[in-house]
């Protein structure tokens, strides 16, 4: 079965790990530091803090900005859950707003349609690797007096009017499975240019524990001396994943090469193919495609999916509308709250994008879409 995506990994890689496995360190020791570092590289310098996950780096991210009961989290339902799980796991309401009929993404006008005085984050969703409106949103988010936070799980290496994402909301997330741009195996990152937000991001990932002895309470305990002030989750990287992702960071930009000539391929090949959509770009936005999501029109989605995967084509669909998740139902979201994101659903289908991608392998899945659609 030919994946929808896949890791790519190479001698630079395996090198880089076998140095952590030989070395003294496993969990927290220099890799660390120096993974955040290489991927600031791609952030316009914005400081990262490593964590578990993609997930986590949302919890972590939630919880640097205080979210919590009596709060309101705008989001997108064409996410993955963990946007939104993650920010109910901290007693906030989660506000589905619509999202754009183009990219998929959040659309300004419906978020500004439901902010309001208990919104404290708005969450864009840089789906398939295209960077949300970030502007706009920040310009609506700073009239509620809400933080802006980037699920950029999809789009580390993108750029946005020139400036690359990481820097453009007040906390951005990453994901490093195996799946996306980049991988750790596991793990996720968060950045920030708030020295505060930073600070706490850095404090929830390590349980909360505060080791400064001037900001202690009991500062005369001792060089051992660690507190907690406010709770916090092990949710740190370890040195063997962070070898990976720094040789995997230093790939990056032959990764966004590599996926940008995939897509080019794609476009060119299926631009005729009748009951297709292909994806939007938006002139202002230099993307690192993630995924290379199509619509399926009339009603074929199904069958399209079906017949590829029996040809041995891994064609995935991302995502169902997170409000549309049973925990959501059961909290009394229902279906057709965004008839845009639920539109956008039932044509989704996401066709085989990952570095390693030979052409080869491209042209059979064409021919086979050719085949079904054409």
């Amino acid at each position: 079965m030919l994946p929808y995506g896949r890791q790519s990994i190479d001698e630079r890689d395996i090198e880089g790990v076998l140095g952590v496995l030989t070395g003294d360190w496993l969990t927290t020791g220099p890799a660390v530091g120096a993974f955040e570092a290489e991927l600031a590289a791609w952030t316009g310098g914005v400081p990262c803090v490593s964590v578990t996950s993609g997930t986590a780096a949302l919890h972590t991210a939630y919880a640097a900005a205080g979210v919590g009961p009596g709060d309101e989290v705008v989001t997108s339902p064409i996410t993955f859950v963990a946007t939104a799980a993650t920010a109910a796991m901290l007693g906030a309401r989660v506000v589905f707003a619509d999202v754009e009929q183009d990219t998929a993404n959040l659309d300004p006008a419906a978020v500004e349609a439901v902010t309001g005085p208990r919104t404290r984050a708005v969450a864009a969703v840089d789906y398939a690797g295209h960077p949300a409106e970030y502007d706009a949103l920040r310009e609506i988010a700073a009239r509620a007096g809400a933080v802006v936070v980037g699920d950029a799980a999809h789009s580390v290496g993108s750029r946005y009017r020139g400036r690359p994402v990481g820097a453009l909301a007040d906390l951005t997330t990453f994901s490093f499975f195996p799946t996306k741009t980049i991988t750790t195996a596991e793990g996720g990152a968060v950045a920030t240019a708030d020295e505060e937000l930073l600070r706490r991001a850095r404090r929830f990932r390590n349980h909360g524990l505060v080791r400064d002895p001037e900001e202690q309470r009991e500062p005369d305990e001792g060089d051992w001396h660690q507190e907690v002030h406010a709770f916090g989750l092990n949710y740190r990287l370890p040195d063997v994943l962070c070898a990976l992702g720094i040789s995997q960071v230093r790939r990056l930009g032959e990764f966004k090469a590599r996926r940008a000539r995939l897509v080019a391929r794609y476009n060119e090949a299926l631009s005729g193919l009748a009951g297709l959509r292909l994806p939007a770009r938006r002139p202002h936005v230099d993307p690192a495609w993630h995924l290379y999501a199509v619509g399926v029109l009339d009603g074929r989605r199904r069958e399209v999916y079906e017949r590829m995967r029996q040809a041995g084509i891994g064609v995935q669909v991302n995502y169902l509308p997170a409000y549309r998740h049973p925990v959501f139902a059961d909290m009394g979201y229902r279906r057709g709250m965004c008839p845009v994101a639920e539109e956008f659903y039932a044509r989704q289908l996401s066709l085989p994008l990952f570095p390693d991608l030979t052409d080869s392998d491209q042209d059979r899945v064409i021919e086979a879409l050719h085949a079904i659609l054409g």
